[in-house]
């Protein structure tokens, strides 16, 4: 979708400018933004897209309506509106400098779904809220681009690794119930690995059976093949799979990154999302897997050892890249003996989204996902992780931190 509806008063096909009607070579793309990363996110966009005709620059949707006459209008725009009381204002305006083909991405500060749908009311084909994740713009980007890009390498699903802090936080839960909430309410194809090898719960919380199919692919990577995941991932339902195994304690198994990250590039072939139940000594071991391409989910609780975790993980995990976001998730939320708000905030910044601690969760756990799913807490909290990951805006009017703390 573009600026359509407000664009049908102008006539002709050619890329042309709306004021003069001269036809003007226009670049494939263009970019207006208010802060380096954006920028940086934008710029590895359009190099992964093979946009080489097209810039950045630090501004915002009113230098774009300044400079675009002259420039030429772009196959591709976006414009920054943070901090624009009014958008709707400079978006009626940016009309009248774009050919009636442009195809417009707002980004902003707010992450506001009234905001979103009085924009996208008048045309603007998507926004999004910041911090940019690079591999969700890139994809929106490739589906706007037509035939003004070269053809990329597929990467395949979406990589989210689940890391909790420290034990007891609810990360395995969080996973479970995050694979099943987008096999089941969103229809995707959806593959959950555990890799807890020798204490994983995640087939437990599903109800299957862990098998010895994910030794094999760890100990010889070469040998998985869509005959041999077909073989050996458990079947949850119609879009859901897993891969899953407990082994003997004194069954050792050395794990390389090599071998890893070939399962999980196999995996990321044949499935839309890869979720993985990461122990946090595995991650602590094998550091290069958190650097690949991927949405981190660091789930913490609220407890004051956890808090502590959360700002040591950060600092083991640097900052986040193009290619790899990490999403703070503070879970139960609520619980006795958590933090206040205010304590918390003295300690880490606000958590990125938080799920309310409901009493039914911890007996529903011991009865799988699907008794889980009946508590509203974590159905409202899944919804809203799940719209997080995939970029969507949330169905809610406030920030997320505002929405936590008040």
């Amino acid at each position: 979708m573009h600026l359509k509806p407000l664009f049908d008063r102008f006539a002709g096909t050619g890329r042309q400018t709306a004021r003069s009607g001269l036809t003007r070579a226009a670049p494939a793309a263009a970019a207006y933004l208010a802060d380096a990363n954006s920028e940086e996110v934008v710029r590895g966009s359009f190099a992964n897209l093979g946009l080489t005709d097209a810039y950045v620059v630090r501004g915002n949707i009113e230098t774009a309506i300044e400079e675009l006459p002259r420039r030429g209008s772009p196959h591709l725009l976006l414009v920054d509106i943070s901090g624009i009381n009014d958008p709707l204002a400079p978006v009626n305006r940016l009309t009248e400098v774009c050919a009636p083909d442009t195809k417009v991405i707002a980004v902003g500060d707010r992450n506001d779904i009234v905001l979103y749908r009085d924009i996208k009311g008048v045309g603007v084909a998507e926004y999004f809220y910041k911090p940019l994740v690079g591999n969700v713009l890139g994809r929106t980007l490739k589906e706007m681009s037509g035939g003004t890009t070269r053809e990329q390498p597929s990467r395949g699903g979406r990589l989210i690794f689940v890391l909790g802090v420290r034990g007891g936080v609810g990360a395995t839960t969080i996973a479970t119930n995050l694979a099943w909430y987008f096999a089941e309410a969103r229809q995707r194809r959806v593959l959950l690995l555990d890799l807890d090898l020798y204490a994983g719960d995640a087939a437990a919380q599903l109800g299957a059976q862990a098998s010895d199919a994910l030794r094999e692919a760890l100990a010889d990577p070469k040998r998985v093949d869509e005959l041999f995941l077909a073989r050996g991932i458990a079947p949850i339902g119609n879009s859901l799979g897993l891969l899953a195994t407990l082994l003997p304690l004194a069954d050792p198994l050395a794990l390389t990154d090599e071998a890893i990250q070939q399962l999980l590039h196999a995996l990321s072939v044949q499935f839309r999302y890869v979720l993985v139940d990461l122990p946090s000594e595995l991650a602590r071991n094998h550091p290069g897997l958190l650097q690949i391409p991927s949405t981190v989910l660091l789930v913490s609780d609220g407890s004051g050892g956890s808090i502590r975790e959360v700002g040591r993980w950060r600092e083991f995990l640097g900052r986040n890249t193009p290619e790899r976001a990490v999403i703070h998730v503070l879970n139960k939320k609520g619980e006795a003996g958590t933090l206040p708000d205010k304590e918390v905030l003295e300690v880490i910044p606000p958590p990125d989204l938080a799920i309310e601690w409901d009493h039914e969760i911890k007996s529903a756990a011991a009865r799988g996902t699907k008794a889980v799913q009946a508590c509203s807490a974590i159905q409202h909290g899944m919804s809203a992780l799940s719209m997080r990951i995939a970029g969507v805006a949330a169905d809610e009017d406030r920030p997320f931190w505002k929405r936590i703390f008040g």
